[in-house]
């Protein structure tokens, strides 16, 4: 199965607002939200897949001739590529009702797990969601990584104790779902932390603590402080504020400020493994997909993740292999571009 044909079977699955376009760009859902767009005028999830294809990699074939190495390893655990599925949540607000995100994130967590990389799972104002995942992540040995949105104090805790038990790989909080315009005014509460309240966060996870939402160099070192072990440099896909930089541009800036102290991801329109291959190069230890992971989820279920896991790892290979890295180790900013 290709590509292409679980795109087409995920057609007539997605809801009336997600397009199911070939190349997840933003530019048919644009400012479409409930659906997959951005925020206000809908630039944001646009301007971070064009920044990645403004970047180029640089051929250099004359070295060893051997294969490309696209092995992960990640908190002590090794996976087939340096590709995480992003969190996703309100499922049937956003992409129809084929799932709810109880059955959404059951099988982008199995899926994951056995297609050989990892998984985030999302959050939402239904405590079932989070109980749901933690189920899932128990089933996959706790190969995943739960979201907990910022919820008030009492609310992270219930939640934090539902997910410790499934012994999962870290636990991550997406700080920017404060800006999220659907959990706003809502019970429980969500809203944006303090450092110290973070510190507070991190230390309850007892496990590697991942901060999604890092933006600039000044909120990288926030993150350090305290206590992440992980950041995942992101706009949260253009939906929480409109007119922001791409995570491509910002990336370069915040490796420079912590990198080498914490482990760094990003994401935001990286849609293939050229553009995994991109993000390594500008510092990144690793990258989040989230749209494109739908698609496959609601065109083949956990068959459809396998299809794209396959085909992210041959095009990092070829590109790897075509640039002179035979390991994530050896790719670095000489083998880009920027313009």
């Amino acid at each position: 199965m290709t590509i292409k044909e679980v795109l087409d079977l995920a057609k007539g699955n997605m809801g009336e607002h997600c397009k199911t376009c070939y190349i997840c760009n933003g530019m048919a859902c644009k400012n479409t939200i409930p659906g997959p767009g951005a925020k206000g005028l809908g630039g944001g999830a646009i301007r971070n897949y064009q920044k990645w294809q403004e970047i180029c990699v640089n051929m250099d074939t004359i070295c060893e001739n051997k294969p490309a190495d696209t092995t992960f390893n990640f908190f002590g655990k090794s996976f087939k590529i340096p590709v995480f599925a992003g969190p996703v949540g309100a499922m049937q607000l956003h992409y129809g009702t084929k799932y709810t995100d109880m059955e959404y994130n059951d099988l982008l967590v199995s899926g994951c797990a056995k297609a050989g990389i990892v998984a985030f799972t999302g959050d939402g104002t239904n405590p079932d969601i989070v109980k749901a995942a933690a189920k899932a992540l128990k089933a996959a040995d706790g190969c995943g990584i739960p979201t907990i949105k910022p919820w008030n104090t009492s609310t992270i805790e219930e939640k934090m104790a539902l997910v410790k038990e499934a012994n999962p790989l870290a636990i991550a909080m997406d700080i920017d779902g404060a800006g999220l315009p659907f959990l706003k005014n809502l019970t429980p509460p969500a809203g944006s932390k303090t450092v110290e309240e973070l510190k507070e966060i991190a230390a309850m996870c007892e496990k590697p603590f991942i901060l999604k939402g890092i933006m600039t160099p000044k909120v990288a070192l926030k993150a350090l402080e305290a206590g992440a072990s992980a950041i995942v440099v992101s706009n949260h896909g253009g939906r929480v504020l409109d007119q922001c930089p791409s995570t491509a541009e910002v990336l370069p800036s915040i490796v420079e400020a912590v990198g080498g102290k914490m482990k760094i991801l990003v994401d935001g329109g990286i849609r293939t493994g050229v553009d995994v291959f991109k993000a390594l190069a500008l510092g990144a230890d690793g990258v989040l997909i989230a749209r494109n992971f739908v698609n496959m989820v609601y065109g083949a279920g956990t068959l459809g993740i396998q299809v794209y896991v396959d085909q992210l790892k041959a095009e990092l290979e070829d590109t790897m292999t075509m640039c002179g890295a035979h390991s994530l180790a050896e790719i670095d900013s000489s083998m880009i571009l920027r313009p």
